[in-house]
């Protein structure tokens, strides 16, 4: 802050000194005590000259600068295709937006999950004693013990909607009736059951709905996934190019603070020989100074541009470039290329990948209209059920209506009566249904093609706005190529304004002021040319992001 201060200070007393040539002025032509005038400025020289020297020593102080930090660290040289390769495996943000095409197939599994098949199985066992209501409960307490063990097997078919069905169930009874043949019995039954939906759900189902807009979201994820890496290479570029320019900005300040630090001391040396008043040195000194804040500024917009490329191009804090001052290897340079405006316009209404998922959305909106007007057609489906029976257990033997003797048996004579398909069963059947009046299908059908013709119009505005957003970006391109052409040719003509006019005071022929002032065109002068160079380099990045990404 005291460095600012006495800094400030001698611009202010530039500033009132340059006023010293009317009051020398009014002293020739009738100052009463020109004596004491001339003493008041030999104090404010001295004064000023002293808080110079100051600031001077204060900035040659232990206190470093961001530059003297700066060099202190280790130093990477990174070419711009180095900086782009390694944002595509750093980036932090980007290895992110890389996982959301993996969650998408996740999505998408879980869909067809639907279609693979279901196993189920029951094993179940029952105890019934019927009460004594007829003669043919063949006894007074009679007890039927039953053990079920069943098996089943369900599955969703992928194609028309179809559902498939089999179920294999096993039973063993216990009995004490007396009019049982068989004890313990077994039975045995295998069961196929196949619907197919001949109308509703036959072309589309909520299933199929769902995985081809899901599919759709997987396709959209790799768009957004393409935008994002498009975004990252341009952002990097532009970093890249940023720094380059602040590094080479750094530079020309430091060539201007040379050129009126030679200035103050061709100054001094005339001052000291008596060909130039002292208020002349205070003026270069002053504009010393301002040079040495201009350094300043441009030492720390290099580190701030150095912190947006490092923010692209590190994995975190740990990163050994993290820590490291990065040296661009290439320079802010220019290609002048003709702009093919019809083709990049062409481009982008193909490629951008705004306009591919518009389009893509697009298409699930059809999938889901084609799902809804599927959804207020008539239920009409096809039942067909196929199956055999089988029987066995210990076969009683009666005479007179007494036993006296026992067959031996068991499931494997079920099995195999099943087996033979000795007892075959099959049912076919069409069941219909259909609402009367407007159902919640009805409503959302509606809806959805409004949603589409929105869908629609809102992707022609966007094919406009993309239209217009290539051409303003290939004019840019144009425009600052121009602009870069003449910031070229007047920073020409400004070194040889200032070599001319240096040449001049250098004789005697010119001012002090007006070598200042051209040291300050001059530094303009080559500032706006590199601005002018970073600025067609964005451009010329931004007119290859617009045709991708927006």
């Amino acid at each position: 802050m005291k460095l600012r201060g006495n800094l400030t200070v001698a611009i202010i007393l530039t500033g009132a000194l340059f006023a010293c040539p009317f009051t020398s002025m009014a002293q020739t032509t009738g100052s009463a005590n020109p004596t004491v005038d001339q003493a008041r400025v030999d104090e404010l020289t001295a004064y000023a000259r002293a808080k110079y020297q100051e600031a001077k020593q204060q900035a040659a102080s232990p206190q470093k600068s961001l530059e003297e930090r700066a060099t202190e660290r280790p130093k990477v040289q990174l070419t711009q295709d180095e900086a782009v390769k390694r944002a595509l495996s750093n980036n932090i943000d980007l290895n992110v937006a890389r996982l959301n095409p993996k969650l998408a197939d996740m999505s998408l599994e879980s869909l067809y999950a639907a279609y693979l098949p279901t196993l189920t199985s029951m094993v179940n066992a029952t105890s019934n004693n019927p009460l004594p209501t007829s003669l043919l409960n063949g006894g007074t307490n009679v007890t039927n013990k039953t053990n079920a063990f069943n098996f089943g097997l369900n599955k969703l078919m992928p194609w028309y909607g179809g559902n498939v069905t089999v179920s294999f169930n096993n039973g063993r009874t216990d009995t004490n009736s007396s009019f049982a043949t068989l004890n313990p019995q077994w039975t045995t039954q295998l069961t196929a059951t196949y619907t197919q939906p001949l109308w509703r759900n036959f072309k589309i189902d909520t299933t199929r709905s769902s995985i081809g807009q899901s599919r759709i979201a997987r396709d959209i994820a790799d768009v957004t996934l393409k935008s994002s890496l498009t975004n990252t290479v341009a952002n990097t570029r532009n970093a890249y190019w940023n720094l380059a320019y602040t590094v080479a900005a750094l530079e020309a300040a430091r060539n201007a603070l040379a050129l009126s630090d030679r200035l103050v001391q061709d100054n001094q040396v005339r001052v000291e020989v008596g060909t130039l008043a002292p208020m002349d040195i205070i003026s270069a000194q002053a504009e010393a100074a301002t040079r040495r804040q201009n350094l300043a500024s441009a030492e720390a917009s290099r580190r701030t541009a150095e912190l947006v490329l490092k923010r692209l191009i590190v994995t975190g804090t740990d990163d050994p470039i993290w820590a490291a001052t990065i040296e661009p290897i290439d320079k802010v340079t220019t290609d002048p290329a003709k702009v093919d405006l019809e083709g990049a316009v062409k481009n982008a209404l193909e490629n951008r990948t705004d306009l591919v998922t518009a389009r893509r959305n697009l298409q699930s909106n059809d999938i889901n209209i084609l799902y809804l007007k599927n959804q207020i057609s008539p239920q009409l489906d096809l039942v067909g059920t196929y199956g055999s029976r089988g029987l066995g257990g210990n076969t009683f033997i009666r005479e007179g209506g007494v036993v006296v003797g026992t067959v031996p048996g068991g499931w494997p004579d079920a099995w195999t009566m099943m087996r033979k398909v000795d007892y075959p069963n099959w049912t076919l059947q069409v069941n219909f249904s259909y609402p009367i009046g407007n159902s919640t299908q009805d409503v959302a059908l509606a809806r959805a093609k409004v949603t589409y013709t929105q869908a629609q119009t809102q992707l022609r505005a966007t094919e406009l706005q993309v239209a217009a957003e290539v051409t303003n970006a290939a004019l840019n391109v144009e425009s600052t190529l121009k602009r870069l052409e003449a910031s070229t040719v007047a920073r020409q003509l400004s070194e040889k304004k200032l070599e001319a006019e240096q040449s001049k005071f250098d004789v005697g022929m010119s001012y002090n002021y007006l070598v200042v002032q051209f040291q300050r065109d001059l530094n303009d002068a080559r500032n706006a040319e590199l601005r002018a160079a970073l600025d067609y380099k964005i451009a010329q990045t931004t007119l290859e992001r617009v045709q991708i990404t927006p």
